[in-house]
């Protein structure tokens, strides 16, 4: 038992002596990648704010725009 807890002291992370390693950011690809979730968000919520139309009156639309110009050729050969 004893050799067990001589063991476990030994391997213990703090007698042990590593040589710490700078971590690298990858700064551009992080904007990148929060600049693409941003832009997602933001055109989900530009569909959202676009109205949903809904029991349109066609007639009534036409009605209001009044008759479609006609063509120069249907004209002539009315003529």
């Amino acid at each position: 038992m004893l050799y067990f807890v001589k063991i476990i002291t030994y391997f213990c992370p703090s007698n042990l002596n590593f040589a710490t390693m700078g971590v690298t950011r990858l700064k551009r690809k992080d904007r990148k990648n929060k600049a693409r979730a941003n832009n997602k968000v933001a055109r989900i919520k530009q569909l959202l704010l676009t109205p949903v139309i809904k029991n349109v009156d066609m007639d009534e639309l036409r009605a209001q725009f009044g008759e479609a110009p006609k063509n120069k050729k249907e004209e002539a050969s009315a003529e």
